[in-house]
């Protein structure tokens, strides 16, 4: 027979105590997670800066039909990348304040079946073939 522990019971507060901790550290966890992707974000976002940086200057000092084309795809490739970080960096913010919600509200955490690092890894992989493709024709 499984009894309702009384309120006066010891081990009660001592619940309620270890309830709170494990949600902090949850919570924290969970910031830990949004700051991973932040980092994650400004890489792919940076990289993508750095792309266009760096055939812009090779296009300067060495004009060539071929450097233009390089640089112009260049400026797709990083534009895509760049497009990509920041729009990885809002859904990642949104997520963790939709988490944060459903954990301050008690409610169960959500598995999703796309979550964002397979949506961030299949655009990454797709921008790459397409990286691939212009550079070969």
């Amino acid at each position: 027979m499984n009894q309702e522990p009384s309120p006066s019971d010891p081990r009660v507060p001592l619940a309620q105590q270890r309830t709170a901790m494990a949600e902090f550290r949850t919570q924290l966890a969970m910031d830990r997670t949004t700051l991973a992707w932040i980092r994650t974000t400004l890489a792919i976002a940076g990289f993508g800066f750095g792309m266009v940086g760096f055939f812009r200057t090779l296009e300067e000092k060495h004009p060539t039909a071929e450097t233009v084309r390089l640089h112009q795809g260049a400026i797709t490739m990083g534009t895509a990348l760049i497009v990509l970080g920041l729009g990885s960096t809002v859904l990642a913010g949104v997520s963790h304040w939709r988490s944060l919600r459903r954990l301050r509200r008690k409610e169960s955490p959500v598995l999703t079946q796309w979550p964002l690092s397979i949506t961030v890894a299949m655009l990454l992989a797709i921008i790459g073939l397409v990286g691939l493709f212009m550079i070969f024709v």
